[in-house]
Parts: C-alpha cells; structure tokens; sequence
C-alpha cells in the first residue's frame, strides 16, 4: 500500500512539474526576449538564453518611451477607482445580502447583469458622457466610466461573501446594544476583509487590464495608461518586440507584489467559530 501511495505522490508531483513548467515558460520568454538584441530576436534559429545579455529594450522604455508616466496613470487611476469602488460596493452589497426590501432579488440580479453587459455597447454613450462634461482625452474620464466595471463586479463578489456570515454575530451585537452601523463598521466589514482584499485585487486588476475604454476616451501621451503604452509599441506591422516584452513584464509587477502582500488576507473561513 505505501508503495502504491508514494507512486501516485511522484505521478501528481510530476504533473504539477510538467503544468507549472507549461504556465511560466511563456512568462520566461518574455523575459528572454527583452534581453535580447532586435537581431538576436529576429534571427531564424530561436535561443533559449540571450547571447549577448543587454538592457537596451528597457533604457528605450525608460528614457524613449513614456512608459514610466503609462506606469504611473494606471497606478493612479486603478488605487483610487478600486478604492471607491470598494467603499460603494461594501455598502451596497451589506443592503442586499442582510437587509430585507422590495425588490431585493431585482437588484442583485440587475447587478449582475450591469456586469455582464459587453463593453462594446457600453463605449460609445460613455464617451459621449465624458466628453459633455469636458473629461475626453483625460484620465479623469477613465476614473468616473471605471466604475461602471468594478462597482457591479465587487458588489456581486461582496453580496455572497457577506451572506456566509452567520446572522446570529448580527443579532448578539444588537443585542449588546450595537446600532445597524456599528454592526457593519465594527463586525461585518472587519470579518470581511479576506473576501474584501480579494475583491479589491480583482478591481485592481480590470482597471489595471483595461482597454477598450482607455484607447476610446484618451489620446494625449501623457494621459495614457499602461496598456495604451504598450499598444503604442507596434506600428503598422512592426513590432518593437524587445521594449513590448521588457514593458509587459514590468506591468505585471506591480500585480503581483499585490497579490504577495495581500495574500495574507485572502483565506476564507475567519467566522468559524465566531458563534458558539
């Protein structure tokens, strides 16, 4: 028997090798490549490993390219929409899940379905909102349509974590003599915060990836953000694949040095226990 054990122990950790191997290796070559010379990355025979290791493609990105200020506008504009967008959906997820209206399943499936809508069709009247009050071509109009991504998904995501908190650490607070609010501020919300880091990365995250909404609403070079940068790199049909590469691998930086700091929080479960 512990044989057999021990043969599927090596067969599962060889294929998690073999998968983990499979994931990184397009993360791998991207990093290969923006060490790379614009010959070394065009030559017929591919290399696993620069020939001549250099830092070009990223002094290009630094000192040629706008990247560092693309950097900072994402950094801007995703903190500060994830921020509100969580404070927003925080509320309105707390009234949907443990308050009791008309109307109630309505909402939260209207909540649902405002995420699902395809930004395709949602593009052009927010353009059109944006730039009647004078915010086209700037970064704010990216921070006031944002929302209309986040605020729906953080809310739908909040809605079922705050519904697993068992109603009975509600009603003993109450019965200590705590308001609605305080309930929220000091019990719920605090019991929340893995589901609520989680949340606030997966914001993060859409605004940091975001496109569409960006090239439609901004155009100015020192208002783009990081993925306009990005784009900016290929003209016609050439591609600048050394700063492209160098460029993607810097933007999925600030990701996961998020992920890494807040995956601390991201564990479920907090409550167990909580009611005796």
């Amino acid at each position: 028997m512990e044989k057999t054990s021990v043969g599927k122990q090596i067969i599962v950790y060889a294929t998690l090798i073999v998968l983990l191997i499979f994931a990184l290796f397009p993360l791998y070559w991207m990093l290969n490549t923006s060490f790379k010379s614009q010959a070394e990355i065009y030559s017929m025979t591919p290399s696993f490993w620069p020939k001549h290791f250099g830092w070009g493609a990223y002094d290009k990105l630094v000192n040629e390219k706008n990247f560092l200020t693309n950097v900072k506008n994402s950094v801007w504009v995703s903190l500060l929409v994830s921020f509100v967008s969580i404070v927003i959906s925080m509320l309105a997820a707390y009234a949907i899940s443990k308050l009791h209206f008309k109307g109630r399943g309505i909402v939260s499936k209207g909540i649902l379905y405002a995420y699902l809508m395809p930004r395709a069709v949602l593009f052009i009247p927010l353009y059109m909102l944006v730039s009647g009050i004078g915010l086209n071509d700037s970064i704010y109009g990216l921070m006031l349509i944002y929302p209309t991504i986040t605020v729906p998904y953080a809310t739908w995501m909040l809605i079922s974590y705050f519904k697993s908190i068992p109603t009975e650490i509600e009603e003993a607070a109450m019965i200590d003599g705590c308001t609605r609010l305080r309930t929220m501020l000091s019990i719920i919300f605090p019991l929340s915060a893995p589901g609520i880091a989680a949340t606030f990365i997966f914001a993060f995250t859409l605004c940091w990836s975001e496109y569409l909404y960006a090239l439609v609403v901004v155009t100015k070079s020192a208002d783009k953000t990081i993925t306009l940068g990005l784009s900016d790199m290929i003209v016609g049909d050439v591609f600048a694949w050394g700063p492209l590469m160098g460029g993607s691998i810097l933007a999925s930086i600030p990701v996961i040095i998020m992920y890494l700091f807040t995956s601390k929080f991201m564990v479920s479960g907090m409550t167990v226990g909580g009611v005796k």
